[in-house]
């Protein structure tokens, strides 16, 4: 019985560790997304804004970067906010997936700015997410629509394209 313990903590353990280790990855993934994306010139003053839609550790991976790393000059700022009336002017939204419903009303709130929307779930990118992430293969990976991001007037360099599922 003590083994059957020990065994399902230490599995429990480990599958904790590989979530935290993912949403590191997902943290990494976004900042490094910013050095390929091109925000209007207007855009690119001021804070960098992050908001997160919904409760997730990236929020705290993201601290750790923003104490660290600028986006070009500007200094990364994260906020968390728990449904759309909640968010302000972002460059980056990223959308849990269990507030990934919000979808549709986030996009129809930013239509008209410069807004990149990141997604934690499947079919999102045909809601309207600019890149969305997917595990393949035991592998974080994203997909990637440069249709979705020019419709918020960012554009997409071919690096990050090609690092990208296209969709």
């Amino acid at each position: 019985m003590k083994k059957i313990l020990f065994f399902g903590l230490l599995l429990f353990l480990v599958q904790i560790n590989a979530t935290a280790q993912n949403e590191k990855f997902k943290a990494l993934f976004m900042y490094n997304f910013t050095k390929y994306l091109e925000w209007p010139e207007g855009d690119r003053q001021g804070d960098f804004i992050i908001t997160i839609v919904g409760n997730s550790p990236i929020i705290d991976e993201l601290q750790i970067i923003s104490q660290k790393k600028k986006v070009g000059f500007q200094p990364i700022v994260v906020k968390k906010a728990t449904e759309p009336g909640q968010i302000s002017k972002s460059h980056i939204i990223f959308i849990t997936e269990q507030k990934s419903s919000y979808i549709d009303d986030i996009k129809g709130r930013f239509s008209a700015t410069s807004t990149v929307i990141i997604t934690d779930k499947p079919g999102s990118i045909s809601k309207g997410a600019g890149i969305n992430y997917v595990v393949q293969g035991g592998k974080q990976l994203f997909e990637i629509c440069e249709e979705n991001l020019r419709e918020h007037n960012v554009k997409v360099g071919s690096d990050l394209l090609s690092l990208g599922i296209k969709k």
